[in-house]
């Protein structure tokens, strides 16, 4: 039996552990100490942004994400208007506005009228902005005739985008994920001659994957990882389309990258790496927003947010009956690179726990973090 599941453990933990002021640990290990980098006072809504991922950037990913960066665009995970047409519209748009803004709705879709009927559904529900996703290449998507695979039919994009425009007029912004090329297309004028048509449709804003989309012979994983990064690509679309907004999405996963990138082009979207490191997005406020003080993400920050996280969490439980594990498998990458975070996320991810209170887990889970780093019992700390 786990170390964290001894009943004798349970009954030393106070229900409110998690809400203490000041953690029940010795002091932290020292982090590196480094000079703050000089800040980069970002002007487009759309400087730093979070990627859509499927399955993962949903309402708790979300609110997880911005306990840490306040200002950072975040993107919701792709819903097709297919979904929104037909099915339960609430538990594909329920989120908290008033917490979560600037947020933006991705959909999938080819047909202009239910293009149309998600834009004003974006505006009623409270997104900032309705993003049409361009760059998806699974075969399921492509089956739905929307996706990457739209990048051969930009009339057909500039029609839906043209729709969602007159739906929602200047409410809110009509915006375009996509790729540089399908297949093996690799010339510039693909991609330009896309551009351009969608542009002209009344879209101002293009978010761009450096990759290709094969929509043959690869899977999704394969598609962000095979086909080569052309940083390049994206940064000759700028300097053509100066008039245009152009954000570089791909392969980013340092601040220093974004700091980089943000010399070529209007905006950078992070994906996987702020997924699995969310401690990446402690700086970006101050660094990039220009926006409060330069965060140490320090053991005590750390737990500051793994504290509002389970007050989240139950919440959540509280007011819809959502599980622990809904929301908690979002915040799995918090502890890493820290002493004790292996055992951390084992008790966070023990299926054994699900019934158990969130605020226990998250007793049991500061438990084996602590005992891993051979700190005193935590029955002893609290005593």
């Amino acid at each position: 039996m786990p170390r964290y599941l001894i009943p004798r453990v349970l009954i030393v933990l106070p229900d409110n552990l998690m809400e203490r002021s000041t953690p029940v640990m010795s002091p932290p290990s020292p982090e590196p100490t480094m000079a703050p980098a000089a800040a980069q006072r970002l002007v487009s809504p759309w400087g730093l942004s979070v990627a859509p991922m499927m399955a993962w950037t949903d309402r708790h990913c979300r609110h997880f994400h911005r306990l840490i960066t306040r200002h950072t665009r975040l993107y919701t995970e792709m819903v097709t208007t297919g979904a929104l047409v037909h099915g339960d519209v609430e538990k594909h748009l329920r989120h908290d506005a008033a917490t979560e803004q600037p947020t933006a709705l991705q959909i999938g879709g080819s047909e202009p009228d239910e293009m149309a009927h998600a834009a004003r559904l974006a505006v009623q529900w409270g997104y900032d902005e309705i993003n049409l996703n361009c760059g998806c290449p699974s075969e399921r998507v492509q089956r739905g005739a929307f996706g990457a695979c739209l990048m051969n039919e930009a009339p057909l994009v500039a029609d839906g985008v043209k729709a969602m425009l007159d739906a929602v007029g200047s409410t809110i912004p009509v915006t375009v994920k996509h790729r540089i090329g399908i297949d093996r297309v690799e010339r510039y004028e693909f991609v330009r001659d896309f551009v351009g048509t969608v542009a002209d449709a009344g879209c101002r804003v293009f978010i761009v994957h450096a990759r290709n989309a094969w929509l043959q012979g690869l899977s999704p994983k394969e598609n962000r990882e095979i086909p080569p990064l052309r940083y390049e690509i994206v940064h000759r679309l700028k300097r053509e389309f100066p008039g245009l907004v152009i954000c570089i999405n791909g392969g980013i996963t340092t601040n220093e990258q974004v700091a980089e990138q943000l010399a070529a082009v209007d905006g950078v979207m992070v994906g996987r790496a702020a997924y699995h490191d969310p401690v990446l997005m402690a700086e970006w406020d101050a660094r990039f927003w220009g926006q409060g003080t330069a965060v140490v993400p320090d053991d005590e920050w750390r737990l500051d947010i793994e504290r509002q996280m389970v007050d989240y969490i139950e919440s959540e439980h509280r007011r819809f009956g959502t599980p622990w594990a809904h929301a908690a498998t979002h915040m799995l990458g918090l502890w890493n690179t820290r002493p004790g975070a292996r055992a951390w996320r084992r008790v966070w991810s023990d299926h054994r726990l699900k019934a158990h209170p969130v605020r226990e887990v998250a007793a049991l889970a500061l438990q084996a973090r602590l005992s891993a780093r051979k700190e005193e019992p935590l029955a002893s700390a609290v005593e």
